[in-house]
Parts: structure tokens; C-alpha cells; sequence
């Protein structure tokens, strides 16, 4: 791991994912950039001395010179976005695996640099948009890919959060300084933080691309420096329409993602705040309601499922899932066997890309008066 090292909040939630299943087992750590902070968090985490590093580059570097049954396979990079690039970058041309918090660079020169490694290395890229991950948002997915419901008209999705409703930047919190530093997070704030995020699952489950958008974003608080709210409208390659919301100043809100499809015979809807449900809509018959473990659902959904209905799945598990999948595939490749359909349903490199240019394209819209832009 690069990265989750004292006052992270991330890094641990990647650990306990990883490790929900028994396939993964952390071996080594460069955990912060201070050589003493990522010690401690290394002895706290039960690892050998000699396998804590002062820095992601030292990390890699031997990590590579180890014998094959010795070393890391892969490598998990979990540091803020400006410290995505380069440890990817390197661990890619050493050899690794390699899986990253999103969004998936700094900017989207980076990111079509990466995709180019990952391409020529062959190795195996795994970006973690969560939501993706839950049971019921690939029984969305196999439900619109079935045909069910038709030709897809319109979608529609919504990430508020409120928990910057005020300028927590200001009172020296961890995770809301970096978040709104461009220095650290790039061109967009809620947009590349949360929008991202929406965006992934918008044509994830529509299976759709994106060819226009849109865009009015703002900042709302003064004296913010990158956006904490905006709108996006979206034309995708089949003609039909979307709209996209993500506001980080939604007061009271907490991370609500929603989506909801529309097609020519029925519409779909998932709330995060009711991850085991789906709720399909139907023109001409009562709804129904899918839940999350139960024996009708599709091969895909069932694989991402641990335990029988009614027993609650939620973030950590989702999370879990794109790991699992990653290891799964991992693992196939190295034994060089062909890994099974269902685990290769996990957020690539290309996913990366296409949220890096939604951000860059998103904040072009945002400042142009000729708001339609080619995607």
C-alpha cells in the first residue's frame, strides 16, 4: 500500500476491502512520506520492519529485486490525486498490478499516459468507483443490457453530500484541505470528488457513452477555491438525455447516490441509502422490487452477493467486491488461466480516463458561454 498512513480515512477502508475475503494479505507499506509516520502505521498493521518503507519509490524499487514468491503483486495507491501518476507510473514499469483510489490522476494528460502503460505492460488496472461494486447496481446493469426495458430514453443521477457546508478547509480538516486545494486535487472540487463518482455510474448501468454535456458549476462558499456544487446535462451516443447533480453543500445530506433509468417499456431506480433494493418500474404492470441475495437475480449481481436475503450488504462490501474481482483476475492471470466473465466486472483503466475527461470537460463547460461541449 502507498498511502493511508496516520489520519487517513481512505487507506483503512481499502485495507478492510481487501481483506473482507482472504484472497488479499498486506505485505509491505510505504504509508506516508514521512519515514517515521509510516513506521508507525506499519508496526500498528503488524508488518516486518523490513518490509515498512520511508517512500513509495524505495518500496517498489525492492520490492522488485525480491525473489517472484517474496515480493508484492500489486500494489494499492490511496494518496490524494496529485499522488496518483507517479507511483502508478512506477509500479506499472516494474512489473505490478496496480489498484487506485479515484479519480484516477491529477489531469487528463496523466491519465492517457497510464492507460498507455497499462496497455503496453498487459497488467492487470483496478480504479475504485464503489458504488459499481454493490450487488443491485450490476442486477441495474444486466437488467438494461437484458433489453428489458427497452431502448434507453433518459437517466437520470444525484450524489448530494452537505458535509461542506461550511469551510471546513479553514479548520484545519484533513480530508476537506486537500480536497479543495487545486495544488492537490486538480482543476474541479465536488465535480472531481463526488461528480466522478456519478458519472461512472450513470454509464455503467445505462451502458451508454457520453458524447456532449453541459455544465453550470459554482462555489457556493466564499472564498473556496474549487467547486462545490454544479449540473451537468448529458447526451449519450444512443440520443438519449441525462442530467447529473453534486453538491458537497447539501445541508443535511449525506451520501445519498441515486440513479434512475428510463427505457421504452420500464425505468429502474437505486438509492444508496437502500443499497439491497431495485426498483423496477414497469409501463404497463405494478412495480416490483429486486432485492439484493435472492436466487432470481442475475449470475453477476449473485456473485457479488456474501450472504442470503435480508442480511444488510453495504459500502465496505461493495468496495470488497472490486477487490475480489481484481484478485480473482489477478491471480487467473498469473496461474494463466481465463478468469470467469463475472470477475472481470470491476472499474479499468478506461473508466479512469473517461473520469478525467469528464472533469476536464465539465469545468470547460462551466466557464465557456457556449455551453455545449464534445465529450
Amino acid at each position: 500500500m502507498i498511502g493511508g498512513g496516520p489520519g487517513a480515512f481512505i487507506g483503512a477502508v481499502h485495507r478492510m476491502a481487501a481483506n473482507l475475503d482472504g484472497l488479499i494479505e498486506l505485505v509491505c507499506g510505504a504509508f506516508s512520506s514521512d519515514a517515521e509516520r509510516s513506521m508507525i502505521t506499519g508496526k500498528e498493521l503488524f508488518l516486518p520492519v523490513t518490509r515498512i518503507y520511508g517512500s513509495y519509490k524505495e518500496m517498489i524499487r525492492t520490492e522488485a529485486g525480491l525473489p517472484a514468491d517474496q515480493r508484492m503483486d500489486f500494489v494499492s495507491i490511496v494518496t490524494p490525486n496529485h499522488l496518483h501518476f507517479e507511483p502508478a507510473k512506477l509500479a506499472l514499469e516494474n512489473g505490478f498490478h496496480v489498484v487506485m483510489d479515484k479519480p484516477m490522476t491529477f489531469n487528463l494528460d496523466e491519465a492517457n499516459a497510464l492507460k498507455k502503460l497499462v496497455e503496453s505492460t498487459g497488467l492487470i488496472f483496478c480504479l475504485t468507483h464503489t458504488y459499481t461494486g454493490y450487488p443491485m447496481v450490476k442486477e441495474a446493469r444486466q437488467q438494461v443490457l437484458s433489453g428489458k426495458l427497452g431502448k434507453i430514453r433518459k437517466v437520470f443521477v444525484e450524489y448530494p453530500q452537505g458535509w461542506l457546508s461550511d469551510l471546513l478547509e479553514e479548520q484545519d480538516q484533513k480530508q476537506a484541505s486537500w480536497r479543495t486545494d487545486p495544488s492537490k486535487s486538480g482543476m474541479a472540487g465536488a465535480m472531481g470528488d463526488i461528480g466522478t463518482h456519478a458519472f461512472n455510474l450513470a454509464e455503467y448501468v445505462s451502458g451508454l457513452r457520453t458524447e456532449k454535456i453541459c455544465a453550470d458549476v459554482n462555489i457556493v462558499l466564499e472564498g473556496r477555491q474549487l467547486d462545490d456544487d454544479g449540473a451537468v446535462l448529458l447526451k449519450f451516443d444512443n440520443g438519449a438525455s441525462g442530467f447529473l447533480v453534486a453538491t458537497q453543500v447539501a445541508s443535511g445530506e449525506e451520501n445519498n447516490i441515486r440513479i434512475r433509468v428510463y427505457g421504452e417499456n420500464a425505468g429502474l431506480e437505486w438509492q444508496q441509502e437502500d443499497m439491497n433494493s431495485l426498483i423496477i418500474k414497469w409501463k404497463d404492470k405494478p412495480a416490483e422490487i429486486l432485492r439484493a441475495g435472492a436466487g432470481y437475480l442475475s449470475k453477476s449481481a449473485l456473485h457479488n452477493c456474501r450472504t442470503p436475503a435480508g442480511h444488510p450488504e453495504g459500502w465496505i462490501e461493495a468496495f470488497a467486491n472490486h477487490y475480489r474481482n481484481f484478485a480473482l483476475t489477478t491471480m487467473a492471470k498469473i496461474k494463466g488461466i481465463e478468469s470467469k466473465s463475472e470477475w472481470l466486472d470491476f472499474p479499468g483503466v478506461e473508466d479512469g480516463v473517461r473520469g478525467m475527461r469528464f472533469i476536464q470537460k465539465v469545468i470547460e463547460s462551466g466557464k465557456s458561454s457556449d455551453k455545449w461541449i464534445e465529450y
